[in-house]
């Protein structure tokens, strides 16, 4: 294998599939990066065996071929290299890298190796907007559980229904939802639930010009563009009913200025427990009033005006998780929805949003 890159987009694309690569496996060839230079590309691939990411970047192909090379020594020989083009030469698992006036000698392991991509092109396929798909991930994936006790909640549900697709996360005390139109056909109506890792690379690896292909086996997607690919293993088993713990007699709405509500939940969780976070909220007459008692710390109290005409009610919430939700939410306006201390609160978007809402469990008050 002989072939010539510049240095940025070997940079660039070490970059993005660096990320793949485990920090501690029992299998070596899991801890290099798949090359391969065929057609004109450099194609850089790396692994995890749960998600695999896959670039192509454009280079002078002298000799066709493929290797391994070591991940971390590869990214950090690419990332200090001068801007000069860079020389790679492979003989059998001696790597040979060249830029300028540095020289460097790697050694890997056989391309044979290299685990081998999940086969998805014979399942569904379908094309979704760059865009929306930033959307989806961004605004739900934050609210998925840490917790290995409920696996299945450690996964995003993807619903795709008849012209619309969905992402859904909880961790059982907050949820978000949001709801995109889904362009173009072809999507199968169908309930998927997709590690938040796999997410992530997704977002961080697409831009949100143009669409990216989604393909589907029975345990695999694959999201792909003409230079990129992003494959992960499906989650298995049924996510709950997410729909039966979203109440639909809230009959108490206030509508609050996002940023001054965001600003006033900070100030306040200076002050709350490190254990609960708990932050008292009073709605009454066109205010909302804010108190924090913590025992041997201090207490915090502030109001501010909102739109509220019901009945004086108070509640209690963890200030993270509010926050989580308020920096996610679009617009400048927030609707909170509720009804009783113990029920749980609902906030969406003022309106002309999008089809957006969050879930917050509250806590129990302790006069």
């Amino acid at each position: 294998m002989k072939l010539s890159v510049t240095r940025d987009s070997l940079h660039t694309g070490m970059g993005a599939v660096s990320a793949t690569i485990p920090t501690k496996t029992t299998l070596p060839v899991l801890s290099n990066i798949l090359l391969v230079a065929k057609d004109g590309k450099l194609v850089l691939s790396g692994t995890d065996l749960d998600i695999s990411v896959s670039v192509a970047i454009d280079a002078e192909v002298t000799t066709e071929g493929s290797v391994t090379v070591p991940a971390k020594k590869f990214a950090e020989i690419a990332r200090e290299l001068p801007a000069a083009p860079v020389h790679i030469q492979a003989d059998g698992v001696e790597i040979r890298i060249e830029s300028g006036k540095s020289r460097f000698k790697l050694f890997g392991l056989p391309p044979e190796e290299f685990p081998t991509f999940p086969e998805v092109d014979s399942g569904e396929s379908w094309a979704m907007q760059a865009a929306d798909l930033h959307e989806l991930i961004s605004k739900t994936s934050f609210a998925v559980s840490n917790e290995e006790s409920r696996p299945i909640l450690n996964g995003v549900l993807w619903q795709l229904r008849d012209g619309t697709a969905s992402m859904v996360a909880t961790n059982g005390h907050r949820l978000a939802r949001l709801t995109v139109p889904l362009e173009g056909g072809g999507a199968p109506e169908a309930d998927l639930i997709v590690p938040p890792k796999a997410l992530q690379q997704v977002g961080r690896l697409f831009e949100k010009d143009g669409d990216v292909r989604v393909s589907r086996s029975k345990n695999h997607l694959a999201f792909r563009t003409e230079a990129r690919s992003v494959y992960t293993r499906l989650i298995e088993g049924p996510y709950p009913n997410y729909q039966q713990v979203i109440p639909s007699d809230n009959d108490k709405k206030a509508t609050a200025s996002r940023e001054g509500l965001a600003a006033a939940i900070r100030r306040m969780a200076v002050v709350a427990s490190d254990q609960t976070h708990r932050v008292r909220m009073r709605f009454s007459d066109g205010t909302l009033s804010f108190r924090v008692q913590t025992p041997d710390l201090g207490e915090a109290e502030e109001e501010m005006a909102v739109d509220y005409d019901g009945d004086t009610l108070e509640i209690g919430f963890n200030a993270n998780y509010l926050l989580e939700v308020l920096r996610y939410m679009p617009g400048d306006d927030v609707i909170v929805e509720f009804k009783a201390p113990e029920r749980a609160a609902t906030f969406k978007p003022g309106a002309g949003e999008l089809d957006y809402l969050c879930l917050v469990m509250p806590l129990r008050l302790l006069d």
